[in-house]
């Protein structure tokens, strides 16, 4: 027990910063996990099954994993036209004598890393009864990490020094106006610099790649794991090859006729529900920590919903100064505030720890006294709670994530209409609203089209039974895409996670027990619900 809970509390904080890839937002990923090295290989034009170049990872915690690269079409128009490469690891089975095949998993974003992801929490992962029988396979779509990466600017120093420098969200007319400035340019950037592979970046060719792959691993048929945006990979692949699927986890929905459909003048941000779900799940963290009594920081100062509210204020007046390190301090304001808020919504291991950390922003900020060293008792310093938290974190670069976002989703297109739409959203959503409500805002200035994006119909045809999962209080993915998901396939199991945060790893060990009952056997019950292990601030 000991063993799975630490290896579920490493794989939560592994995977918190790459599911906070899922949609290209002022605030990017915190944390997120650095680029592996792979090898390079490029096959023979008649490539056979099981014939990937499989190496002994060379990167340093990657010794129990194999990594190779393979060559796939740019366009499948183009068959024998250009390449892009296409960076993939894997777990092998503990059991190779029983082995039933490999498991391919995406961890969602778009943006984020399958191979640096399956390295930190690969082991963890899965029950052993997975572990025993099934290869843990993961790669990095294309345009990202090692998989031919998009950028948008000539190096990662002055990537970095564009977004230290743009706002983390507007909060007044000007700021609008300057926020659109920045989302032009850096569109302007992700096409000058990486227009070729954004071009090709669409979720239908990442499903295309992901077949190519199943092939190339000698599976006659797919064993999928998707969480989070990997749940729209996953209904693309079982559009486009519904013969060729074994068994999908499918787990954090999103709706594809959402994410694809008609913007019909709707914000991308509002037709998602992400400021929805955070809301309530905000709501939850509010009433959870009320709850909690002392074991959450912030009811010492008062009802933590005023306290948050207060802060919030204060930080739109003026921001505070926060220790990063030795000497040096960062400028922490309202933008920052909500989107930490936000992301932290994801993961309730992070509750406690934010909870503490408003708990000394009121203190800095002047909104309450400071307590007295009874009150404030021996919790962590705030320097301490900005580590564990990952606010002093680098970010990865951000071109991948712009690509597919930008090649499947239909946007407003009418710019003047944005600052009233978000407006009227965070009028409807405190703060999350405003958060949510300009995502994708770049993708206005960016005039590539991928032509083979599919947008599509979504009404599967594949007869395998799926397991959908949906998590109730879901701030990335609101539970309430489950069912509407769950309802386009012919043979849908949906399991339903009576708890809070983004997807389910690391938080149940009945989530876990049945998505490898399933896996293992193809059996899985419809209707079924699972409670999370732990509550938050327990």
């Amino acid at each position: 027990m000991t063993l799975r809970s630490t290896a579920s509390r490493r794989a939560r904080a592994a995977l918190t910063p790459v599911l906070s890839l899922l949609f290209v937002g002022s605030l990017l990923a915190v944390g997120a996990a650095p680029a592996q090295s792979a090898t390079r290989a490029v096959p023979s034009a008649a490539a056979s099954a099981d014939d990937i170049p499989w190496t002994t990872c060379a990167n340093e915690g990657a010794a129990a994993f194999d990594c190779a690269a393979v060559e796939v079409p740019s366009d499948y128009d183009e068959p024998q036209g250009p390449t892009t490469t296409i960076a993939m690891t894997r777990l092998p089975a503990l059991d190779q004598e029983n082995r039933i095949g490999s498991v391919v998993v995406n961890f969602g974003g778009p943006g984020g890393s399958g191979v640096s992801t399956l390295h930190g929490i690969g082991a963890g992962l899965f029950d052993a009864s997975v572990r025993e029988r099934f290869d843990i396979v993961s790669f990095d779509p294309r345009g990202i990490g090692l998989s031919d990466p998009t950028t948008c600017f000539p190096t990662l120093a002055d990537e970095q020094e564009f977004m230290a420098s743009s706002l983390i969200l507007p909060q007044d007319e000007s700021q609008n106006a300057r926020f659109v400035r920045e989302a032009a340019t850096l569109a302007r950037g992700c096409t000058i610099f990486g227009g070729d592979r954004l071009a090709t970046a669409s979720t239908a060719n990442v499903a295309r790649d992901m077949d190519v792959l199943r092939e190339r691993l000698g599976e006659d048929t797919l064993t999928y794991v998707g969480y989070s945006y990997g749940t729209v990979l996953g209904a693309t692949y079982g559009k486009l090859f519904p013969d060729n699927v074994r068994a999908m986890v499918l787990d954090g929905t999103l709706d594809p006729q959402v994410w694809t459909g008609d913007a019909g003048g709707k914000l991308f941000g509002d037709r998602i529900r992400q400021a929805e779900g955070a809301s309530e799940t905000y709501g939850e963290f509010v009433r959870l920590c009320t709850e909690a009594g002392e074991r959450c920081a912030l009811n010492a100062l008062g009802d933590p919903a005023e306290v948050v509210e207060a802060v919030y204020a204060a930080l739109k007046e003026q921001p505070v100064e926060l220790p990063t390190g030795p000497g040096t301090t960062m400028t922490f304001g309202y933008g920052h505030l909500v989107g930490q808020m936000f992301f932290t919504m994801w993961d309730t291991a992070d509750w406690s720890n934010q909870a503490a950390f408003v708990a000394q922003l009121a203190v800095l900020t002047g909104t309450v006294p400071q307590p007295s060293a009874e009150a404030r008792g021996s919790g962590p310093s705030i320097s301490e709670l900005l580590r564990r938290l990952g606010i002093s974190e680098d970010y990865q670069s951000i071109g991948g994530q712009v690509g597919p976002v930008c090649m499947d989703a239909d946007f407003p297109g009418r710019l003047s209409s944005y600052p009233d739409k978000v407006e009227a959203l965070d009028e409807q959503y405190p703060h999350f609203g405003l958060f949510r409500g300009w995502l994708g805002v770049q993708c206005e200035f960016v005039p590539v089209v991928d032509e083979d994006a599919y947008a599509g119909p979504w009404e599967q045809t594949t007869q395998r039974p799926v397991l959908v999962i949906g998590t109730r209080f879901d701030a990335a993915t609101s539970y309430g895409f489950t069912a509407p998901y769950a309802a386009l396939w012919p043979d849908a199991r949906m399991l339903t996670v009576d708890g809070w945060g983004h997807t389910t790893i690391g938080r149940s060990s009945c989530a876990d027990a049945a998505i490898a009952r399933y896996l293992v056997t193809l059996e899985a019950d419809d209707g079924a619900v699972c409670e999370q292990d732990l509550v938050p601030f327990g």
